[in-house]
């Protein structure tokens, strides 16, 4: 019999959630999302349980997001599998975020894509010295989903712009300078926490016991540079900025930025500037509209099977340069839905 995806148990007054496909990074399936979302209902009903641990098996990865390969298969064959799972994917993450009682991510290694989702939405985002946090769905043809509409654009000196459109990575202390995370501890030191988060009466005693202060943070002497260069209105404006800027880290965010999708690109500036004036709910539907006619195209199919299926780290993009992506293909991405993601009743499955 194979081991089950995902775990629970709970121990004193904490339910502990436990991702558990360490051989595929922690991918999180649609069974995962299913079984997530109701055991943490059934915990938000259940006065035992006064807070939430969610952590993962094995010390490469947290989760490195989403199950890829499953959703490029579900695609191809044209199974309506692949959007039911984003539409069930954002309603957890919505639901996390609501959640009313403390939930603790203990992250830990890579975390990605769907992974950042069933994490970074709670009361407590604990990274540990292992972390690198990356969102780097332009590079497949995808954008930054699963709640980077929100957080991203809220990140300080345009840092989330940054990271939308670069797939840049951070480990624990950027992470912890640019707020992406709420804590850091040390790798060694996570166990001694899972106890003391069962043992201490408030979650933040056992978090303030156990903090860490990171040396190493990059970003201090970036913010400045990415602040100017990212805050073009266009992807050719941030291009020639970075191309003005004349330093060897700029040249790198240019190269970087040209190998993505073009659409990709300017969907995920879009978000960014959408996302800067929307509630967390509203940056959820804004997702699945964009999520439901991605799905329906040739970039995100073509990215896995560059960087996934076939390895060739070749991607030909559709359209292939900036230019020839409008305004109006964008607006496309944007517009309603027949069917909007309902939020309501995020209580019940």
């Amino acid at each position: 019999m194979s081991e089950a995806e995902i775990l629970f148990d709970t121990r004193g007054p904490a339910g502990f959630v436990t991702l558990n496909r360490p051989k595929a990074l922690n991918a999180v399936t649609r069974n995962m999302v299913g079984l997530l979302h109701a055991k943490l209902i059934e915990w938000a009903n259940d006065p035992a349980v006064e807070r939430v641990v969610i952590r993962a098996a094995g010390e490469k990865a947290f989760s490195a997001g989403g199950d890829v390969r499953q959703l490029y298969d579900w695609g191809q064959a044209g199974d309506p599998a692949i959007r039911d799972f984003y539409r069930e994917e954002y309603r957890l993450n919505t639901f996390i975020k609501r959640y009313k009682k403390p939930y603790i991510a203990l992250i830990d290694g890579i975390v990605m894509g769907g992974g950042v989702g069933v994490s970074f939405h709670g009361s407590h985002r604990v990274g540990g010295s292992r972390l690198m946090f990356a969102m780097p769905e332009t590079g497949i043809g995808l954008f930054p989903d699963v709640g980077g509409t929100y957080f991203l654009p809220r990140l300080p000196h345009r840092i989330g712009t940054w990271l939308a459109l670069t797939g840049a990575r951070l480990g624990q202390a950027d992470a912890l300078w640019c707020g992406l995370i709420t804590e850091a501890v040390d790798s060694t030191d996570f166990e001694a926490l899972e106890t003391a988060l069962v043992e201490d009466s408030e979650p933040g005693q056992a978090l303030t016991t156990h903090a860490a202060g990171p040396d190493g943070a990059t970003l201090p002497g970036l913010a400045e540079t990415i602040e100017r260069c990212f805050a073009g209105e266009t992807v050719e404006t941030i291009l020639a900025a970075l191309d003005a800027d004349g330093g060897e880290w700029a040249a790198k965010q240019a190269a970087i930025i040209r190998a993505k999708s073009p659409t990709s690109l300017k969907i995920a500036l879009r978000q960014m500037r959408e996302g800067a004036k929307a509630d967390f709910e509203e940056c959820m539907k804004i997702e699945f509209r964009i999520v439901s006619r991605v799905i329906e195209g040739h970039e995100f199919f073509e990215g896995v099977r560059a960087v996934i299926i076939d390895k060739d780290n070749a991607p030909k993009w559709r359209p292939a340069t900036l230019d020839a992506v409008s305004d109006a293909d964008i607006d496309a991405y944007f517009a309603r839905l027949p069917d909007e993601l309902d939020l309501s009743h995020l209580e019940r499955l």
